[in-house]
């Protein structure tokens, strides 16, 4: 009896090792900055399967504080799994893009002139997060981190009234979901398939 539980533990054990492990995974993100993105990822198969770089990218276009944002959001790096499945908890640096272009409108000019005029914001930063995923064929991730960069408060750019009238103004960056002046915040879940 006791070289049979044996023999199943053994049994249990190499079942468990010849398990492959899911190397891409893509899939879906959404939160801050990103709200919704596709996702790549490649777990390397050395390094004991720790190290996995990966891509987000995702375009929308929102309409804040009577502003058109035209985004489009890139991220690239790697993740560093602390364990050797290429799933579990995860430490992950890379960098962003978040290229947008600002439309505003109703901008108010001198002799109570109201015009629009558009400006190109664009934000890169350094990111550092940490983070979960789930294995098996259909996962689910969870990360939280943030994103250093500069951003400023105010933009410069020329607006045109309905006459022709043009005149250079100032105006504060629309409410952005997860941008402040020293960064970007991180937090989003994930949705997605490996294999």
């Amino acid at each position: 009896m006791a070289q049979d539980e044996e023999k199943n533990t053994n049994e249990i054990e190499f079942s468990e090792e010849e398990k492959p492990i899911k190397r891409i995974s893509l899939g879906l993100k959404l939160g801050v900055p990103n709200l919704a993105s596709g996702t790549f990822e490649y777990v390397l198969p050395f390094l004991g399967n720790h190290i996995a770089p990966y891509v987000n990218y995702g375009t929308y276009l929102l309409t804040l504080d009577d502003s058109d944002i035209d985004l489009s959001y890139t991220e690239f790096g790697a993740k560093y799994y602390f364990n050797k499945k290429g799933k579990g908890f995860y430490a992950g640096v890379g960098v962003s893009s978040f290229a947008s272009s600002l439309l505003y409108k109703n901008v108010e000019l001198d002799g109570g002139l109201t015009g629009t005029g558009s400006v190109d914001l664009n934000i890169d930063t350094t990111i550092i997060k940490l983070g979960l995923k789930t294995g098996g064929t259909i996962y689910f991730s969870l990360e939280l981190g943030y994103g250093l960069g500069t951003i400023p408060d105010t933009l410069t750019f020329n607006a045109t009234a309905s006459n022709g009238v043009s005149q250079s103004v100032n105006e504060k960056i629309p409410t952005i979901p997860g941008v402040g002046t020293g960064g970007i915040i991180v937090g989003n879940i994930g949705l997605g398939i490996s294999f």
